[in-house]
């Protein structure tokens, strides 16, 4: 039987987080394509840092545009979040992810949390595409990456069907399953076990929200490290331009883009937007675990309340 509450709850709690650093989202985006293939000192610095991008991003594009790309945001979040949660909690509640004794077993967590990202992130790339396309927009002055006009999420899903019908707007999702897949993984892991060492040694009283909110918090932190140089790779894909015939016009799919950004911006540039990427990353993560288990929490003592 399908546990449709998972979803639900897995929906709402990331949408609430998502809309909290959206702003971050568009610092980040803005950052990673920065200098685009590109070799250090040979491309003009628009965003210095993090401080610096939300300064130069209010100045020139205006203050409401930190908000750039909300919508389908928004939308991506309860899409591949509320499938990816709902997807692991439901691998969880069969039992898969623990051994006898009730302990995680961390191979299978990695399994599940892999799984149900690779599920969640195809159904809403999509909307990841969009976002990203929105997110980078910006007056000339402060340009960077490839210019999509677009108007609006329904204007910019009528130009992508436009140019490349229904399989278009999948263009890019195999970048974004590895990237969500490694986060999922990373993520959901580290929550569960670090969750439940807490517990065990009882640093707060049972049902405390600091339990979440501590293993979220390093949670976010592992996620930031290890999925960074994916979230470049993603951003790079879905932004770039295509041609007459409705290929990239830098890349030719995601291999390509890793040997090209490493070849042209050496290591570095799988960590640019490293740190917008981590003040995103582990509020997100923060956030969104803690809504997710809270609400998890309040669901459960209510269905117990109401058999």
């Amino acid at each position: 039987m399908v546990q449709i509450e998972e979803f639900i709850i897995g929906a709402v709690s990331t949408s609430c987080a998502g809309f909290f650093t959206n702003p971050l989202e568009v610092v980040k985006t803005r950052m990673q394509l920065q200098g685009e293939l590109q070799a250090r000192g040979k491309y003009t610095v628009h965003y210095r840092n993090a401080l610096h991008a939300f300064y130069t991003i209010a100045k020139n594009d205006g203050f409401i545009k930190l908000q750039n790309g909300l919508i389908p945001a928004l939308w991506y979040q309860m899409t591949m979040n509320g499938i990816r949660l709902g997807t692991y909690q439901v691998i969880v509640n069969s039992g898969f992810t623990k051994d006898k004794k009730g302990d995680v077993v961390i191979y299978k967590s990695i399994l599940a949390g892999a799984l149900s990202g690779c599920v969640g992130a195809c159904m809403g790339s999509p909307f990841y595409m969009v976002k990203t396309h929105l997110q980078s927009q910006s007056v000339q002055q402060i340009a960077v990456g490839y210019q999509h006009d677009h108007q609006s999420m329904l204007g910019a899903f009528r130009s992508v069907y436009g140019e490349g019908g229904v399989l278009g707007l999948w263009r890019g999702a195999m970048a974004s399953m590895t990237r969500v897949m490694v986060g999922s993984a990373v993520q959901l892991t580290t929550f569960s076990k670090v969750k439940e060492a807490i517990a065990r040694k009882q640093v707060f009283a049972e049902g405390s929200a600091f339990v979440s909110l501590s293993a979220s918090t390093i949670s976010g932190v592992v996620v930031t490290c290890f999925m960074t140089p994916f979230d470049v790779v993603s951003t790079r894909i879905y932004n770039q331009g295509l041609d007459s015939q409705g290929k990239g016009l830098l890349y030719n799919g995601v291999v390509d883009c890793y040997l090209k950004i490493f070849r042209e911006e050496g290591l570095w540039g799988f960590y640019k937007g490293w740190g917008p990427s981590f003040l995103r990353l582990v509020p997100h993560t923060m956030l969104s675990l803690m809504f997710w288990d809270q609400l998890r929490d309040i669901y459960t003592r209510f269905k117990i309340r109401n058999v």
